[in-house]
């Protein structure tokens, strides 16, 4: 069996009985870096054997893992924050197993754009997810696709390019677009910063900006 556990994506209290309990009884633990989970992992109590599995050594290792699995191992994936998968390696793994016919389940729990685009006052009938965007190749070509875009649209970012972002969005999307920009969410000092793109890329460009980000983005009326 392999479990996908979705890990806190700040506060260490968001996380499910049922997470703690599966990562006390695998016989192996994935972790994407295993000094973040280490610090979840001692803050529970749990001491089971931790490897390394991220994007650099997943094509590497995903087959061996596979072939654990396919033993009698119990192994479960973490991510650094959020659900795996979901912007963060579990896809090859998960693909290895069904097609080894290997168990796979997935507990419900923490994932940074599903708080960011409820608290962000937009339509939330209807909505597009898009992880991060391109960071060269594809870009002009992606904000094109996005500008004509109806649907609320939800996007992750790196705190250093959040102000390049906005600003491209504003020059595609226009400046009176409505917008939410959440900023270390579940932490201390978390922040959503709404209003137009114009008014939310003010507000950071005059500051430095730090911390996991989320962007949710009015569609096109």
């Amino acid at each position: 069996m392999l479990y996908l556990i979705p890990s806190p994506i700040g506060n260490l209290a968001d996380i499910t009985f049922r997470a703690v309990d599966v990562l006390k009884k695998v016989d192996l633990i994935l972790a994407e870096d295993t000094r973040t989970s280490a610090v979840l992992l001692k803050h529970y109590d749990i001491n089971r054997p931790l490897s390394s599995y991220h994007q650099h050594n997943e094509h590497k290792i995903v087959v061996h893992l596979a072939d654990q699995l396919a033993a009698g191992k119990t192994i479960a994936l973490l991510t650094d924050a959020g659900t795996p998968g979901i912007s963060d390696p579990a896809y090859l793994l998960v693909r290895e197993c069904i097609k080894n016919n290997i168990l796979v389940e997935c507990l419900p729990g923490a994932t940074a754009f599903v708080p960011a685009l409820v608290n962000s006052g937009l339509p939330l009938d209807s909505f597009c997810f898009e992880g991060f965007l391109p960071l060269k190749k594809g870009r002009q070509t992606f904000l094109k696709k996005m500008a004509i875009e109806d649907r609320t649209m939800v996007f992750y970012e790196s705190p250093m390019r959040l102000v390049k972002t906005l600003n491209n969005f504003i020059e595609y999307f226009g400046a009176e677009r409505q917008c939410c920009v959440s900023r270390e969410l579940t932490k201390k000092f978390e922040e959503n910063k709404r209003g137009t793109l114009e008014e939310v890329y003010n507000h950071f460009n005059a500051k430095a900006v730090k911390g996991e980000i989320v962007i949710v983005v009015q569609g096109k009326k």
